[in-house]
């Protein structure tokens, strides 16, 4: 199954460092509605191959939805990575990119409160997507510990400086660089983030920097249901490519409450839940389908599920009954959901 994707032009390409630019998306009125986005989401692009036809990766928007900037995506080249090399080596202010509409859990419930914000290389990305906000609609403090391999590394260096110019002490930059400090551990972390730990903290970067700062919150005594987490993820599938459903699973009923209004429906024996909610006319929330954006989260209320691929649930959210409806397949023969 596929997405109903968009064609959207790329206004303008601005570069960052050496190997990240900013795309500015052009995006028509006719789609404002479709393109309305929470600070910290993503939006997933279609990049051409030669190969298999095309390869479908999610980037972070790093632009504030609060501030009424144009829709804007960062992208850092990374080492062999076909879409990323393509993007910088390829396209161009008035470039069409094929796009699934923004989607993504890592967003704060409320600008109104304080952010311990941590990311590391391009993780600044969807941080940068909240920082802006914060300072802008919000009334809290700020302190952003941002890690990188050298000051040529760092992305949104000089926007950094005028926000912390502007922001009346408001805002706190604590710049990590590898090249000096060597890589970040746990230790190091908790003692600069103990003055903080009382924040809501919002982390984004590669699987090392996110353990290191989840062992430094948690030494800190910091609540999980504090802590956010957006990790860099290749997807399982292609969204914008016909694949086959996998099958598994019984025959079941499911129940749904959606909007306000219970639904029960027959689930046929290895079909996606997700793809049962549709197939009825539901309109369940969902983006990537890969178990990946977690924009199709629902809790699970009856009966029990399993699911395929989880990338985006916690451990907590798990135990709180949350389940991906993209991902689930039934195991028994009632199940009830509600959104």
């Amino acid at each position: 199954m596929t997405r109903e994707f968009f064609r959207v032009p790329v206004a303008e390409v601005v570069g960052e460092t050496d190997d990240a630019c900013s795309l500015v998306l052009d995006v028509p009125p006719s789609l404002s509605p479709v393109f309305g986005y929470r600070p910290g989401q993503f939006v997933t692009v279609r990049v051409p191959s030669e190969r298999c036809g095309s390869v479908a990766r999610c980037y972070s928007l790093s632009s504030s939805p609060v501030l009424g900037e144009r829709p804007a995506i960062t992208v850092k080249r990374t080492s062999g990575g076909y879409a990323s090399n393509w993007i910088l080596d390829r396209v161009a202010a008035g470039t069409v990119l094929d796009l699934l509409p923004p989607a993504g859990t890592f967003t704060p419930r409320s600008l109104d409160v304080d952010f311990l914000l941590f990311a590391a290389g391009s993780g600044i990305t969807p941080v940068m997507s909240i920082l802006k906000p914060a300072l802008a609609g919000g009334r809290g403090r700020v302190v952003l510990v941002y890690a990188n391999r050298d000051e040529r590394s760092v992305i949104f260096g000089a926007a950094l400086r005028g926000l912390c110019a502007s922001a009346g002490g408001r805002l706190v930059v604590v710049h990590w660089l590898d090249s000096l400090l060597g890589v970040p551990g746990a230790p190091a972390l908790a003692a600069l983030a103990r003055p903080y730990a009382s924040f809501d903290a919002f982390v984004c970067g590669p699987d090392p920097y996110l353990a290191a700062v989840r062992d430094a919150l948690g030494r800190l005594g910091v609540p999980g249901p504090r802590v956010h987490a957006e990790r860099f993820l290749s997807l399982a599938e292609n969204p914008f490519e016909a694949t086959a459903a996998p099958g598994g699973g019984p025959a079941a009923t499911l129940s749904v409450t959606l909007d306000g209004a219970t639904t029960t429906l027959p689930w046929p024996a290895g079909t996606r839940m997700l793809d049962v909610l549709i197939d009825a006319g539901l309109d369940a929330p969902f983006s990537c389908r890969q178990g990946v954006c977690g924009a199709c989260a629902c809790q699970l209320t009856g009966g029990k599920v399993d699911m395929a691929h989880n990338e985006v649930l916690e451990a907590a959210d798990i135990a709180d009954g949350y389940i991906l409806a993209c991902q689930s397949l039934a195991l028994t023969p009632e199940v009830r959901i509600s959104y």
